[in-house]
């Protein structure tokens, strides 16, 4: 389609300048002109439509997650325990699990990073299984401390690899 209607167009653009198909009408020519310009978009448009290739990979388009072996356990705070301050270590244990730094959609069923959250909301992504929390912002009283096992793309594993533990922040 891309070369006819280039020649196509090279026929009608002759033939305007007058250096070529003194036989064609202009008339002709005109609806020539029109027949290329169809054929070119359709050249671009067409394989597009036809042959979409892949969708890219997105988190959230994906039908499954893959499942993990993983075992994921808090250590810090002990459930129940009693903080003060602004900043608590937390403290996990991964078995079965490989935390990597790198972001990646190639995922594996055993690689990825530790999410922690509190209370339902999402405070760090950082890598390894010694997290500062900060607790500046936190009003006394009892908090829930999720940490989730992640793949290396931030998506869960199906099933989730999650530990969770109560704390309470002291006044």
């Amino acid at each position: 389609m891309l070369v006819s209607g280039g020649f196509l167009a090279w026929v009608v653009v002759r033939r305007f300048r007058h250096t070529g198909f003194p036989s064609l009408s202009t008339l002709a020519a005109s609806a020539l002109a029109g027949v290329a310009v169809v054929m070119l978009l359709a050249a671009f448009i067409a394989p597009r439509k036809l042959f979409p290739g892949p969708a890219p990979y997105s988190a959230s388009s994906a039908t499954t997650r893959p499942a993990s072996t993983a075992q994921l356990s808090i250590l810090k705070p002990l459930n129940g325990q009693h903080v003060s301050g602004s900043e608590l270590e937390v403290v996990m244990r991964l078995t079965g699990g490989t935390i990597v730094q790198t972001t990646t959609t190639n995922i594996q069923p055993n690689t990825g990073h530790i999410h922690l959250s509190v209370d339902g909301r999402l405070v760090s992504m950082t890598y390894g299984v010694l997290q500062p929390l900060d607790l500046s912002s936190l009003k006394p009283g009892t908090h829930t401390l999720t940490a989730q096992f992640v793949a290396a793309d931030h998506g869960p594993f199906d099933p989730p690899v999650v530990a969770t533990a109560t704390f309470v922040k002291d006044g």
